[in-house]
């Protein structure tokens, strides 16, 4: 009976999964390589890869076509071996996933040092240049301020704008000023939090985080109901795939507001909380899947790092050792 709690409440998310109608491969293949492919070595036999996701509906024609776009786009490259390939992730798309990772993984949001980080416009922009870098820092969890001004509460603007030169925005940097600003809180002036309603709107991404919750809510209380071990591996690999692919594109447009100036009740904390546990207790039985069916061309099983144990700790879990 327990069993069939869990087994009901994960074939429930993959059936969800497998019923949209235009899976964005791209991405979920990006998070895949991110979570489960960085911490053995951060490559995976083509052929591997594609049994992996089979699973989840996304056949083999779809994968190859996929991961030779991101090829093109710089994100993965190849090493072969013999007539098999390995695909890995490339210098730039390791540094973006290790700099999203950071915040992912994290234990809880980070602590805010009261300084607004800005990008201005400081040259003129075309319609669809000035839409591409809008897009591309909305990515970011920056929010716009008029046509000439993007903010974020936090974010490290060397890595941002390393970002948008490996997103093919080389070309505009020189026409953006980076800025770190601080409120002195003058009179009358205008507040931190009307800087928050002017920039984002945070409605829409509350009712996607609320939407986390209730997705994953179900597969958590079957967990603790039923415990980690009645989940089976190939289940726990899927569900911890989507869960941190689910998570991951909402982070992305989080500014990760400090609590101060978050709405009340704010869904995020709820996010966060609820994919730590679901992670934690899915590892082992998804990490046993991967010991055994993440295969180089070379037909080895690389080992998991000490990287994956640290992912939801306190301490940063690609902070170089001391």
């Amino acid at each position: 009976m327990r069993t069939n709690v869990i087994e009901q409440a994960v074939n429930q998310r993959l059936d969800s999964f497998r019923q949209i109608s235009r899976v964005k491969a791209g991405s979920l293949i990006i998070s895949v390589f991110g979570d489960a492919v960085l911490p053995r070595g951060g490559q995976i036999w083509l052929g591997g890869l594609i049994r992996l996701l089979q699973p989840l509906d996304l056949n083999e024609r779809l994968v190859r076509t996929t991961v030779f776009r991101l090829v093109k786009d710089e994100w993965l490259t190849t090493q072969t071996h013999g007539r098999r390939t390995d695909y890995m992730l490339t210098a730039s798309g390791q540094r973006r996933f290790e700099e999203a990772a950071r915040q992912i993984y994290a234990a809880h949001a980070p602590l805010w040092d009261l300084r607004w980080r800005l990008i201005m416009v400081m040259g003129e922009l075309s319609a669809r240049e000035r839409e591409r870098l809008r897009r591309a820092l909305y990515w970011q969890g920056f929010g716009q301020l008029g046509t000439s001004c993007f903010v974020h509460p936090g974010a490290d603007l060397g890595s941002a704008f390393a970002a948008l030169g490996a997103d093919g925005m080389s070309d505009l940097l020189p026409r953006l000023m980076p800025l770190v600003a601080a409120n002195p809180r003058l009179g009358q002036s205008a507040s931190d939090a009307d800087i928050v309603r002017s920039a984002w709107n945070l409605e829409q991404l509350a009712s996607d985080y609320s939407s986390f919750v209730a997705s994953y809510q179900p597969i958590l209380e079957a967990l603790r109901q039923s415990g980690a071990d009645s989940v089976d591996e190939e289940g726990a690999f899927l569900i911890r795939t989507l869960l941190i692919h689910d998570f991951r594109r909402l982070l992305l447009r989080d500014p990760e507001l400090p609590e101060v100036l978050q709405p009340a009740g704010w869904p995020g904390h709820e996010a966060r909380r609820l994919c730590k546990e679901v992670y934690r207790r899915l590892l082992p039985a998804s990490e046993r899947h991967l010991d055994r069916h993440l295969l180089l061309a070379s037909g080895e099983v690389p080992p998991a790092s000490s990287m994956v144990n640290k992912r939801f700790q306190g301490d940063d879990p690609l902070a170089e050792p001391a």
